[in-house]
């Protein structure tokens, strides 16, 4: 499938998480800086195992949030009663050891915009 992505000019690839991905998360990413195809992701760990970019939930901050439902619940509030939550902050990585490999070149606004850049 990532071959015949390649193939397509101007290709990219959006790769969802999921346990058989999440476990083969180096393996994606080797496949697709083979065939120069570039990748975006949801959770920085892919990022810092090869992939290109990532944007998403912060997951740090989703365990405090989770944490503060939990801490009401304990002191008595019934779970229907509270409200439904957003997340409140995403967070964008930049591999540009990747980006190089893929001969990409990342503009700096967009290096100012990442909250991680791995070098």
């Amino acid at each position: 499938m990532i071959e015949a992505l390649a193939r397509e000019p101007n290709g990219g690839l959006i790769v969802l998480s999921g346990a058989i991905i999440n476990t083969h998360r180096e393996l994606i990413a080797a496949l697709a800086i083979r065939h120069r195809l570039p990748t975006a992701y949801g959770w920085r760990f892919s990022v810092t195992s090869g992939g290109l970019v990532s944007y998403g939930v912060d997951r740090v901050e989703q365990s405090r949030q989770a944490a503060g439902y939990v801490d009401r619940i304990l002191r008595g509030e019934r779970p229907a009663d509270l409200p439904i939550q957003q997340p409140t902050k995403f967070e964008l990585v930049i591999n540009l050891k990747t980006a190089k490999a893929l001969g990409l070149e990342i503009p700096p606004v967009l290096l100012a915009r990442a909250d991680e850049v791995i070098e």
